[in-house]
């Protein structure tokens, strides 16, 4: 099951030449193979597993080691054949370029690192399970639920009400898009469009930003204001074009926005997040899943593992390190409200 081309694109082209540096790292870990799991012990169901977080990152995340003491309430509500193996197979579809900072190879050349796969560890600490990822194209991501080789996937899917046809889901983040600015641009969105009146925007062709942001041009263009939205052949370019000026804002996945703004931070030419907007539009909230077999038993201990990891200061010292604060949620869910069918 492939990811909609507008979801898909809007994270993977925004992301553009950022997955550059860590490419070749990526394509060594071979598909659907195990990803050396990082800073976790054997999660037998007793005392506490101490999880690194933000390991090998290259500067995209703060290092830390969480203890996370394992829940034998929530433990109990697995299924009996996951409990009794002892394990989470966790699957993460980053090949062959991955995409910081949700997933990719680290600087050890052979660590998967980034917020998915620390968050599927931490959910399995806490489930008193020794995490196991497997890492696989985005394709394959899914043939490896359907086909029970994963338990359950971190990978930065978005719940459609399509998918939940077939998956159960427990969410963890939202799907935001982002605007990004030069650090001494005061600018603000605050999620009125019509403070885009009279600036340059670049947006990536066949996106979903690319439709929101056309979506307020014409609404300021009847108002009889206008935007000036450019295109460029990748990231690089546009990056180029923000330090140089040409463009005010650059509008794309709030994670990239995140990730590239730690690689300008020492540079001549920081920026920074001047705002951020729901990637299924304005009348809903898109969110992120952990994604499991439908029927499975998973998704609700899953969400009540999150959910317990919010409680305790885990979740949000994990978002705060990898800078994805601004897309907390107060809870996971299971199953929540989708993108409707006709946008997904």
């Amino acid at each position: 099951m492939q990811r909609p081309p507008l979801l898909r694109n809007r994270l993977l082209r925004g992301l553009g030449a950022t997955t550059a540096a860590v490419a070749l790292a990526a394509g060594l870990t071979a598909c659907g193979g195990d990803a050396k799991a990082t800073g976790t012990s054997s999660g037998s169901g007793s005392g506490s597993d101490k999880v690194t977080i933000g390991a090998v990152s290259n500067g995209a995340a703060q290092q830390a080691e969480l203890s996370v003491p394992v829940v034998e309430s929530l433990r109990a509500k697995l299924p009996k054949e996951v409990r009794d193996r002892g394990e989470l197979v966790i699957g993460v579809g980053a090949l062959p370029a991955g995409f910081p900072p949700l997933a990719y190879v680290g600087t050890d050349q052979k660590t998967l690192t980034g917020a998915e796969p620390d968050l599927g560890r931490l959910v399995a600490a806490t489930l008193g399970l020794k995490p196991v990822v497997k890492n696989s194209t985005w394709e394959n991501l899914f043939v490896g639920i359907d086909s029970g080789k994963v338990d359950v996937a971190f990978s930065n899917v978005t719940v459609t009400e399509e998918r939940k046809k077939k998956y159960d889901f427990a969410s963890y983040r939202q799907d935001n898009l982002a605007f990004e600015a030069l650090k001494e641009n005061t600018w603000e969105f605050g999620g009125d469009y019509r403070k885009l009146a009279g600036k340059t925007v670049s947006v990536s062709k066949g996106t979903n930003q690319e439709k929101i942001l056309l979506e307020w041009q014409k609404k300021l263009q009847s108002e009889g204001k206008d935007i000036t939205v450019k295109y460029f052949p990748d990231a690089n370019s546009v990056y180029l074009a923000l330090s140089g000026k040409k463009i005010d804002l650059n509008f794309g996945p709030n994670p990239s926005i995140a990730y590239h703004i730690t690689q300008t931070a020492s540079g001549n030419a920081p920026t920074r997040n001047a705002g951020s907007f729901s990637g299924a539009g304005e009348t809903l909230q898109g969110l992120i899943a952990a994604t499991a077999k439908k029927d499975s038993g998973l998704a609700a201990p899953v969400a009540e593992a999150i959910n317990h990891l919010a409680k305790s200061g885990q979740y949000p010292k994990l978002l705060t390190a990898w800078n994805l604060s601004n897309e907390a949620v107060p809870t996971s869910l299971v199953n929540p409200p989708g993108l409707p069918t006709t946008n997904s």
